[in-house]
């Protein structure tokens, strides 16, 4: 039986020292003075696309390997959900999470701020996609984009930008790379928390390490997926309408960070994005040449900001490439969660207030995915834009941005 642990990664200090403090994590992002009692019924925004959304599950298992974090389980179990284009009418809204799921991330979290939103608060969210529904398109149409969350939080932190993208035609894969997150639900009813929370890092060793070898595992995690979905015989029935020509990566905070070495290990990855997340694992003097998108907050993510690996790693960005800072922007502002905290009466201290992360972030993303994977020009990209003045366009060596 696979371990299952979901004891809160920040009553480990090892941890806390080696991770925390870098990825800006839950404990703090989540969390701020003011929050309040659940406000009514949280929802996602509904899609901006033509296309109606079908949602579903794919429980995977890597043979080749066994998992990373629990030697016990002799092979490498993944839970991905995919979102898509449908021709459905109507049908089932798919859930958010499930009630535990809600009561881990929230536990997990270890703040008393949030002990007054109710533990399953987030599975009563609504969501815009029709669960099972069946999927649509011509053989070889649909471009793919696989995400990657943050450390410790779910595969459908991301559901509001992944239901906008499969409603402009695209596929979007999201991945539970699991003992690395607070809850991963199976099929069978097993939820597995996070056991790499509760690996005490070498104390001989780098203090990057332990993350570097989290980054490593996802990019062979991403990998796979994109083998059992584009291969000879997808495990997914959606499979033959997906373009293996036309494949890129968004990432959150340590996915992000997953985000170059992905790129640099699989070339059918044609483009990336890292929302909000530090540059671990270097990108070699070598370079990455394909297109590339930085978007953050501007505490860390300035050019004079506390993190300074983007500027680092943007020189060796040697393609196409941009570095976008959101004004009053937060950690999870690149997610669901800023919103979706905040519509269950929460003040995190965002300036983003109503939808507003959840629009930007959409905007963005789908319009650096349509000039790289669909070819069609985006003036948005190009400079400053009065409709988002609170994404400011940032080009080291100059130390602001514009």
């Amino acid at each position: 039986m696979p371990h299952d642990n979901t004891r809160p990664a920040w009553k480990r200090p090892a941890l806390l020292a080696t991770v925390a403090g870098l990825l800006a994590l839950t404990a703090t992002a989540l969390c701020a003075p003011g929050a309040a009692a659940a406000a009514g019924t949280p929802f996602l925004p509904k899609p901006t696309g033509p296309h109606r959304v079908g949602t579903t599950s794919l429980h995977l298992t890597d043979t080749s390997r066994r998992d990373p974090w629990v030697p016990s389980a002799k092979t490498r179990e993944l839970m991905v959900s995919l979102w898509y284009p449908t021709a459905a009418r109507d049908g089932r809204r798919a859930p958010y999470v499930t009630p535990k799921e809600s009561e881990l991330l929230l536990k997990g979290v270890a703040k008393p701020e949030l002990e007054k939103i109710p533990p399953t608060a987030l599975s009563r969210t609504r969501t815009n996609a029709f669960a099972d529904a069946e999927p649509a398109g011509r053989r070889r149409s649909l471009p793919l984009v696989v995400m990657s969350p943050g450390f410790t939080w779910l595969r459908t932190s991301m559901t509001g930008l992944a239901e906008d993208l499969a409603s402009r035609g695209y596929v979007v894969a999201s991945i539970d790379h699991t003992y690395e997150n607070f809850a991963t639900t199976f099929p069978d009813g097993r939820v597995t928390g996070c056991a790499a929370c509760e690996i005490e890092p070498d104390d001989n060793a780098h203090p990057d390490d332990f993350v570097r070898k989290m980054i490593r595992s996802r990019a062979i995690d991403i990998s796979f997926v994109l083998d059992q979905l584009t291969g000879p015989r997808p495990k997914w029935k959606g499979g033959a309408l997906i373009d293996p020509a036309r494949i890129a990566m968004a990432g959150q905070s340590l996915g992000g960070a997953a985000a170059p070495e992905t790129m640099l290990k699989d070339s059918r990855v044609r483009a990336g994005i890292n929302m909000d997340g530090r540059f671990f694992l270097p990108i070699p003097d070598s370079g990455l040449a394909r297109p590339f998108m930085l978007m953050g907050e501007p505490k860390l993510h300035t050019p004079e900001g506390k993190d300074d690996t983007w500027k680092r790693d943007w020189e060796h960005m040697i393609g196409w490439k941009r570095w976008l800072v959101v004004e009053g922007a937060l950690h999870p502002s690149f997610t669901d969660y800023d919103m979706l905290i905040q519509q269950l009466g929460a003040d995190l201290g965002s300036g983003l207030k109503a939808t507003r992360s959840m629009d930007i972030t959409r905007k963005y993303v789908a319009a650096f995915l349509d000039l790289h994977l669909r070819g069609k020009p985006q003036p948005l990209l190009d400079k400053p834009s009065p409709r988002y003045p609170e994404v400011r366009f940032c080009s080291p060596p100059a130390k602001n941005c514009r």
